[in-house]
């Protein structure tokens, strides 16, 4: 049986495909009409098109002229119309955009965060006292919740000691006997940006209002 529908990697690449192939068929079209004024009122319509195609370009500033820059890309520049903007250049849309640097050294561990790092660094430099034992206690407690959040198994008080002097290069020193408050059994810790049972709270929490009218 002999294949009538080309396929899409044997066509032309798209340039900007959210436009789709429709406007890429009617800008070639355009480009081979002989009559300037002509062709220019094609592709206003054409722009029409795209507007029409891509609504959310009307939340930027200057849209019709974004439309027109797109129309000349889509036609890789090459296009002779009476715009009411001028073509863009190609250099423009090539080049490519300037890496942003890491802040500080790479993190020792991703778990913890840069942040527990740098802490640790301030407590270094304090004198050995209670404040700064507590203070380690409390790094400690915040450093095994952290901990608890990527792995679900039960961690040692000694795990996270050892963490916090491998951090600091040995630096600090975790006071001898130092111990950290029991977790209670119900404790979830759950990931950044996840909501574990928030409907179902809510659902029994307005349950247990009714209940409670009903009571009343």
């Amino acid at each position: 049986m002999e294949r009538t529908l080309p396929y899409n990697t044997e066509l032309k690449k798209l340039n900007m495909p959210e436009y789709g192939r429709n406007i890429l068929n009617m800008i070639e079209h355009l480009k081979q009409i002989p009559d300037r004024a002509q062709r220019t009122e094609q592709a206003k319509a054409v722009v029409k098109s795209m507007e029409i195609l891509n609504p959310q370009v009307h939340s930027q500033e200057n849209f019709e002229h974004k439309l027109w820059d797109h129309l000349y890309m889509i036609a890789g520049f090459d296009l002779d119309v009476d715009s009411p903007y001028p073509c863009p250049v190609p250099a423009q849309f090539e080049t490519r955009p300037v890496p942003i640097p890491m802040k500080g050294s790479r993190i020792k561990a991703t778990h913890y965060g840069r942040n527990i790092e740098k802490i640790i660094n301030l407590l270094c430099d304090e004198p050995d006292s209670e404040s700064k034992t507590a203070m380690i206690r409390s790094l400690a407690t915040y450093m095994r919740q952290q901990y608890l959040i990527w792995n679900k198994d039960s961690v040692a008080d000694r795990t996270i000691f050892d963490d916090i002097e491998k951090l600091s290069d040995y630096r600090l020193k975790v006071p001898d006997g130092l111990e950290l408050g029991k977790i209670a059994s119900d404790v979830n810790f759950s990931r950044p940006g996840m909501s574990i049972n928030v409907g179902q709270a809510a659902t029994k929490k307005n349950g247990s209002r009714k209940n409670n009218r009903k009571r009343k």
